[in-house]
């Protein structure tokens, strides 16, 4: 399946098999993460991966994470994220964005299904995994074995002509 293909298929999924997901899998999503740019290469990202059931617990507590067998917690270090120098604006978010579709996709890929999610207690994460201060939990990337397959992505996609201004010269 091709790139475009693959973003086209992918979807949210909330509903998942009690299938692990293997190791081999789990490194192909890490490996993704790290191929992912960043602004600078600063490389400001530090992930989380939850597999064990006392882990997945600790989340629960803070995240409603569909009964996913693996949750990777997603954290910026607001100190070494790149900074704009007109406004100051934080690249954390953004670059943690990235990674976290890089490792999406590549889940996708796997056969496996994920959901992104920011609706969280990020502080019951820190206390929790012992977060510190300088990592920012941005959101958690919820992944496993979709219980329905063949469920397809939602319609209603904006047309391009509305996504897209063309400036011509």
């Amino acid at each position: 399946m091709n790139f475009l293909e693959l973003a086209q298929n992918r979807r949210s999924v909330r509903s998942y098999t009690g299938q692990k997901v293997e190791g081999e899998k789990l490194d192909r999503i890490l490996q993704a993460a790290n191929a992912a740019p960043t602004a600078a290469n600063l490389q400001p990202v530090r992930l989380i991966a939850v597999q064990s059931n006392k882990g997945l617990g600790k989340i629960g507590k803070a995240a409603d994470i569909y009964g996913a067998p693996l949750a990777i917690i997603v954290c910026a270090d607001t100190e070494r994220a790149w900074k704009r120098p007109y406004d100051g604006k934080s690249t954390s978010d953004i670059d943690a964005a990235i990674v976290t579709c890089h490792m999406m996709m590549e889940a996708a890929q796997q056969g496996l299904g994920s959901v992104w999610i920011c609706y969280f207690r990020p502080d019951i994460l820190r206390a929790e995994f012992d977060i510190p201060e300088n990592l920012e939990p941005v959101n958690i990337l919820a992944v496993g074995y979709p219980v329905n397959k063949t469920e397809k992505t939602l319609p209603g996609r904006i047309p391009l002509n509305e996504l897209v201004r063309y400036e011509h010269l």
